[in-house]
């Protein structure tokens, strides 16, 4: 008997952790991509149905028709390597989910709560303190375990030791996270809580960059697309929330993988990249190795950078070459992201349930590059031919920014892990337009009079005498 291949052992503690880390959300996102579905009750009380986690995890081992457990039939494959016809299954599956939960109530058994805010704000350092103090207080019916960010702990405004002095029990309880425990232990956290703007939103879906736990957003920054609950209620919204379930709106994002030329500089002078992706695609032989792999809720941007020049880049949809783009750069957005750079460079305002890529030129040096609209189905590839001038830069979410040297490319493609986003019950298509009108001042101007018909002599004397009689 052989033992097993190396890769074997990566898949096995691949799929290990997979299955480790993840949230009641994307068990239904799974199981929901087999073709099952997930058990709803229905609350007489209220005819409100309501998916609970008390339930789900009695279930969640439960087997399939062959006899295989759910999670050893899912293969954890970068969506890059994902065909087309399980890309397209894959996008279905979550855009399913997503339509159901938007009617749902989803109860969830929440012990470990995650608090994200700004450090470098002095007020919400206070506010994250006060959440935090009523999260960890006796008065809870469940002791909670309360998740800070380490830099809380030497903090005068936070006053942790302060805080822990109130009352012994706070000690094990308030506990501190870091960058490297929110991405590689996301199962360690079953809730989360933010305290900020949108970019605070933004920053939960960087440190998550696989499983996202469900995020709750209190609105204290200047914009309001994704944070829907107002703080002055915190109290009273998260006893609902944690007592009576949640209304989880499922965001896409994008994977989006850096993909190196494995060619030596003397080769990239006689090499075309569209050729050579072409073959790729008709041969399967790889070209090109994956360097990084980023999971991004609003945009990549494909730019010039510091170059004073602009950037060529070599646009693929699936297997097809689109077009060369000549421009500052290019934007791929998420229906999140189209309020974001998208719509800074013309693009189109999209709902955040359309199930769209957005592509956007950046100053584009023609007249007729328009911003098109592409399914979520769809593989992009932006890459920079080995002819270019000068090399591009891509950044994800406006965070991390990698230099493309020529021959080099990003692949483009929906994530498998959607952003949890909690929402107020009974606000959807009316909520998100109201947040353009509020933040945009979308359609916003003077209202035009109505017309006003000029009263003939004969006209005004009669009204005159009516009057005087």
């Amino acid at each position: 008997m052989t033992s097993p291949t190396l890769q074997q052992k990566l898949n096995d503690r691949h799929q290990h952790d997979r299955t480790n880390s993840q949230c009641l959300v994307h068990k239904l996102v799974e199981k929901t991509s087999l073709g099952q579905q997930p058990k709803v009750e229905n609350k007489l009380e209220n005819q409100l149905e309501q998916i609970d986690e008390t339930h789900a995890l009695k279930t969640q081992n439960s087997t399939s028709s062959n006899g295989t457990s759910v999670s050893e039939e899912v293969q954890a494959i970068h969506s890059r390597l994902l065909t087309k016809r399980q890309l397209s299954d894959m996008a279905m599956s979550v855009r399913s989910l997503a339509k159901r939960l938007s009617s749902l109530k989803v109860k969830l058994q929440i012990r470990r709560v995650f608090l994200l805010t700004k450090a470098h704000d002095k007020t919400l350092i206070a506010k994250t303190r006060e959440v935090a103090r009523w999260l960890l207080s006796k008065e809870r019916d469940i002791e909670y375990t309360v998740y800070v960010e380490n830099t809380m702990k030497e903090n005068q405004i936070f006053d942790a030791k302060g805080l822990l002095a109130e009352d012994p029990s706070y000690n094990g309880r308030l506990r501190y996270w870091d960058n490297e425990l929110a991405r590689t232990r996301p199962h360690t956290f079953d809730f989360v809580v933010s305290l900020g703007g949108d970019g605070t939103v933004l920053y939960a879906s960087w440190l998550f960059q696989r499983v996202v736990p469900p995020v709750l957003s209190f609105a204290l920054g200047s914009l309001g697309f994704l944070t829907k609950f107002d703080f002055e209620n915190y109290q009273q919204t998260l006893t609902q929330a944690f007592r009576d379930g949640v209304t989880i709106s499922l965001r896409l994002r994008f994977e989006g993988t850096i993909m190196r030329s494995q060619r030596s500089p003397e080769d990239c002078h006689s090499a075309d990249l569209v050729e050579e992706l072409m073959l790729e695609e008709a041969d399967g032989k790889p070209t090109h190795k994956p360097d990084r792999t980023f999971e991004i809720l609003n945009d990549i941007v494909v730019d010039r950078g510091p170059n004073p020049t602009m950037s060529t880049i070599e646009l693929f949809g699936d297997e097809e070459h689109l077009t060369t783009v000549q421009a500052d750069g290019v934007c791929v957005a998420t229906p999140t992201g189209s309020t974001a750079y998208n719509l800074a460079a013309g693009g189109s305002l999209c709902h955040p349930e359309n199930p769209v890529i957005l592509v956007t030129a950046i100053c584009a040096h023609t007249l007729s590059f328009r911003p098109i609209i592409l399914p979520d189905t769809i593989v992009l590839r932006l890459g920079v031919p080995y002819d270019a001038r000068a090399n591009s830069w891509a950044s994800f979410d406006g965070r991390e920014r990698v230099e493309l040297r020529p021959g080099d490319y990003v692949t483009i493609s929906a994530s498998r892990y959607p952003f949890a986003n909690v929402m107020p019950p009974g606000r959807r298509s009316e909520d998100w337009v109201n947040s353009i009108s509020r933040t945009l001042q979308w359609n916003s101007r003077q209202r035009q009079k109505a017309f006003h018909e000029w009263e003939t002599a004969q006209e005004k004397k009669k009204k005159e005498d009516s009057a005087q009689a």
